[in-house]
């Protein structure tokens, strides 16, 4: 083991290692430059020391209790651990440790805590925290409950937002001259305010200077939000105040917390009190404040004893609320509970004669129940089932629940515990939004923000297609549940249609409770602070993402019964839409899409036009074949009554057989004589643009739109791109089915390594990324050509962004839950090279550098894998007999045996 020893100081970092070469040890200092915040020091630094450490030794950390890491650097406390690991990938250790553990046992076991653990050591405020609440939110598919400071009001820097799945409202509010409309996931009532006073004086509120430091935690292994706090208050009292709190998995409509005051240096009384409070509304966007953003009428509040209740509702959805609390203290003598009420509060709090050093604690259960999942009497249903139990019981139940979960969605990285760390988050919050125990109770969907935040009014759009195929692998039963809530909605997309002058099936852009469209037709420049044509509804494609998951589950479910009696007739109806918008150009003996936008929404219209929409974007057209086929696969092996019954249902003909199999062969695509495959019709007219001179003149450049806009100007004009649009059928298409889409279609590749080179070169040139969803999948598009490197440094960035806001603070709105999920998708089906879209595993693995293995297990088509992949072999086992297909050979697996693939020979040993 070769460490790397650091010592920190406020102006300076000593550090030292073993020169292997020459046998010798290595003393330097490297001085900070206290202009630069930290991350540019330490990023600095990083340039100064070898690459050939595999753990950092802190050698003077502060004896204090939470974290053997704590240092004083440029005059303030840190975690150095927290910029360490993140710079070098590798755990770093405090020196007391090493004496305690040694050096081995102290470096495993900060390898297994960084990779469960998502830490923040001090304040922060704005946006930065609201990001930081984002990440720290706790949930269980029913709610989410965001990651604030329990003694957190509703301000510019914390935001205590708890969402329900499925639970929206729709307000107007007249502004600019403008009736806007907008139907947002709503913010519920806030239940996890506790906070404390001193001899009956002022309730505490979190200030700056009256924290001394604070330490919060979320151990993704039991699903549990810690914050230690010391506190200094003016009056020179101390207090340390350990928070604590978890959502139930098993009894989904509960969560508790528990709120633990130590006086440090004095006695007296203190009083522990908690609310419900109902005086809240939508405030988590700033740019939305301006619109009514108050959802909620409060219709009782009753208190008795311990137990209190807060009954509200929808203001026009008419959804109605019920949110209970039950408060206990573990203490031996267990203080009176008081209480008092208003309209819209329910306080109840708990008064200790507080000894010096001692501890004093309430513990609380909040449970949510909705009249959209519950039926009867809300009051009767809480009172009925009450549930509550001491906090280290729910500790043990929460840790038993969660080992189950991450024994089903195992993935351990070796080598790196920063992308260890940051895919189990990104696992975490994908099963924290929708997990199967709970969504079979629920018509609902996952929304591109989860239940973190209120960004994009909570609604779900084609995410579903980056967020689905990970829960596929692991919980097919939740894709049903997932899929059900487009098939319920199924009339909606009807009617939307018709209503737009199609057939079949039109989903909406966005969609919310009831599965109209909820996309605004005009939308706020913030550049400009004017409004703008939204022609964002034009994204028709969202159907295919729909179609594609149905697929998708189907191909690795084979869930016949699903097929037969929802998936077909909604491929069905998606397809008599597509067959209703494609026209037949006589002259060139093709068929045109027009009137669309594809996934890049810097592109709208053409320029100058009048109104918006594009003719034959090329993402939408090659999927529109693909789902042609598709159907045309299954009408050809489904039995005549299953074929009659959906064809019923979808009023879907014989002649709508043929016309599909006439469109899908005779789409017109923009291809040009260099094998590039245009974003669509007339794109190569369009105008290249100086990305350097922007960057000189803006240094951020993602929202080249916003930009352009503000000068006048638009992006339509221009070969500019917000993410991956031509080329993502090759993100969602095995490469050799995109290549037969585009022979069927008459655009023969001649060269397919020639193609696929020459298009991602030109259209990476041409992106400025300025959606989250664009670099996993451009690192996917490196990999398709041997770029290691690029995919490497754009996958980084994807897994990263969130953690570092790289978006400029959008993550206080919500994660994103699409790059979550693709990022994990990645691990598994490029780097790991495990192929899931066929009819067998097909397996090309491309491990990162950086990392030694990929270790996971997957459901495929009713059969257990377990994998383990690094640079020289694949090991595989199953529960059932199987087979692989490697570099094109089928690889049989035998049960219960671990098979090996060499990547050199193809050998199978048992």
């Amino acid at each position: 083991m070769l460490p790397l020893y650091l010592t920190v100081t406020d102006k300076y970092l000593k550090y030292s290692y073993k020169d292997i070469d020459r046998n010798e040890t290595v003393n330097r200092i490297y001085n900070l430059n206290l202009a630069l915040d930290l991350d540019a020091n330490f990023s600095n630094f990083k340039s100064k020391v070898p690459e050939f450490f595999d753990v950092v030794v802190i050698m003077n950390p502060i004896d204090i209790e939470i974290r053997d890491t704590i240092v004083s650097c440029a005059n303030r406390p840190i975690d150095i651990s927290l910029y360490m690991e993140n710079l070098f990938h590798v755990p770093t250790v405090g020196i007391n440790n090493v004496k305690r553990y040694g050096l081995q046992k102290a470096t495993a076991n900060e390898k297994d805590y960084a990779g469960w653990h998502l830490d923040y050591f001090g304040t922060y405020e704005g946006k930065k925290e609201y990001g930081q609440e984002s990440l720290l939110t706790i949930g269980n598919g029913f709610f989410g409950v965001r990651g604030t400071y329990l003694e957190a009001r509703a301000n510019d820097n914390n935001y205590p937002g708890t969402y329900v799945a499925g639970v929206y409202n729709q307000l107007s509010t007249f502004i600019n001259n403008q009736d806007i409309a907008n139907e947002d996931l709503v913010n519920l009532p806030n239940a996890q305010y506790t906070t404390f006073s001193i001899d009956d004086g002022d309730f505490f509120e979190l200030k700056e200077s009256d924290i001394e430091m604070v330490y919060r935690t979320l151990n993704m292994k039991n699903g549990i939000f810690s914050t230690i706090m010391y506190i200094s208050l003016q009056n020179g009292k101390k207090l340390k105040v350990t928070t604590k709190k978890v959502a139930h998995t098993h009894h989904f409509h509960s969560y508790s917390l528990q709120y633990t005051v130590q006086p440090l240096n004095f006695s007296g009384k203190i009083k522990i009190y908690t609310e419900i409070d109902g005086a809240i509304s939508n405030k988590n966007v700033k740019r939305y404040r301006t619109l009514d953003h108050h959802h909620l009428r409060i219709d009782k509040t009753e208190v008795s004893d311990n137990f209190a209740l807060l009954l509200a509702h929808t203001r026009n959805s008419h959804v109605n609320i019920a949110i209970s609390s039950i408060v206990s203290s573990p203490n031996e003598v267990e203080p009176k509970i008081h209480s008092d009420k208003s309209q819209e509060k329910i306080g109840q709090y708990m008064t200790f004669d507080a000894k010096e050093n001692e501890s004093y604690t309430l513990e609380k259960t909040v449970s949510i129940y909705t009249s959209l999942e519950t039926k009867g009497d809300l009051i009767e249903v809480l009172k009925a089932n009450t549930y509550h139990h001491n906090f280290s019981d729910i500790i043990k139940n929460c840790t038993g629940a969660w080992k189950e979960i991450w024994d089903d969605e195992y993935l351990e990285i070796d080598g790196d515990i920063t992308s260890q760390k940051l895919l189990r988050m990104n696992a975490y919050h994908l099963t924290i939004t929708a997990h199967q125990n709970v969504n079979r109770h629920l018509d609902v969907s996952v929304g591109s923000r989860g239940l973190h935040g209120e960004a994009y009014r909570g609604h779900i759009f084609w995410d579903e297609l980056f967020i689905l195929p990970y829960y596929n692998i692991h919980y097919p039963k939740l894709v049903k549940s997932l899929l059900m809530y487009r098939y319920n909605r199924l009339d909606a997309a009807k009617k939307y249609a018709q209503e737009s002058g199609y057939t079949g099936a039109m989903y909406p852009w966005q969609s919310a409770m009831y599965g109209d469209e909820q996309s605004q037709s005009i939308h706020l420049n913030p550049i400009t602070n004017h409004w703008e044509p939204d022609n964002s509804r034009k994204q028709h494609h969202v159907s295919l993402a729909i179609a594609y998951n149905v697929w998708n589950y189907y191909n690795m479910s084979n869930d016949e019964d699903f097929l037969q009696e929802y998936g077909l007739e909604m491929l069905l109806n998606i397809a008599k839409f597509w067959i209703s918008l494609a026209s037949y150009d006589k002259d060139t003996k093709k068929y045109n899409i027009d009137d669309v936008m594809g996934p890049d929404e810097f592109h709208e219209g053409y320029p100058g036009a009048k109104t918006g929409g594009l003719k034959n974007n090329s993402y939408t057209n090659i999927m529109t074949s693909w789902l042609f086929k598709k159907i045309e696969q299954i009408v050809n092996r489904e039995s005549s009554e299953t074929l009659r019954e959906n064809f019923s249902r979808a009023h879907f003909t014989d002649e709508d057989i043929e016309k599909m199999h006439d469109i899908r062969c005779n789409l017109k695509l923009e291809y040009n004589e260099n094998e590039l495959l245009g974003q669509f019709e007339g794109y190569f007219n369009l105008k290249l643009i100086n990305f350097d001179f922007y960057r000189r003149q803006y240094g951020n450049i993602e929202r080249m739109d916003r930009i352009l806009k503000a000068e006048g100007d638009s992006p339509d004009n221009y070969q500019v791109a917000k993410q991956a649009d031509a080329l993502m059928p090759l993100y969602n298409l095995r490469l050799d089915t995109f290549l037969e889409i585009m022979d069927d279609l008459g655009y023969p590749v001649k060269d397919r390594d020639k193609f696929i080179e020459n298009n991602i070169r030109f259209y990476l040139s041409r992106t400025t990324h300025g959606s989250s969803l664009s670099r996993i999948v451009y690192s996917m598009l490196a990999l398709k050509v041997d770029d290691l490197d690029l995919a490497w440094k754009l996958f980084d960035d994807s897994l990263t962004s969130d953690y570092y806001d790289i978006q400029g603070g959008t993550t206080a709105e919500g994660i994103h839950l699409g790059v979550m999920g693709a990022t994990l998708n990645v691990v598994i089906s490029y780097f790991a090279g495990v192929d899931y879209r066929g009819h067998e595993l097909e397996i090309d693995p491309k491990v990162p550098e950086i990392w030694n293995s990929i270790k996971f297990n997957m459901n495929f088509k009713n059969v257990h894998y377990y994998f383990e992949v690094d640079h020289e072999k694949i090991k595989i086992k199953t529960d059932k007999d199987t087979q692989v297909l490697f570099k094109q050979q089928q690889v049989p697996i035998k049960a219960h045996q671990e098979h090996v693939i060499n990547y050199s020979k193809v050998i199978v040993q048992p």
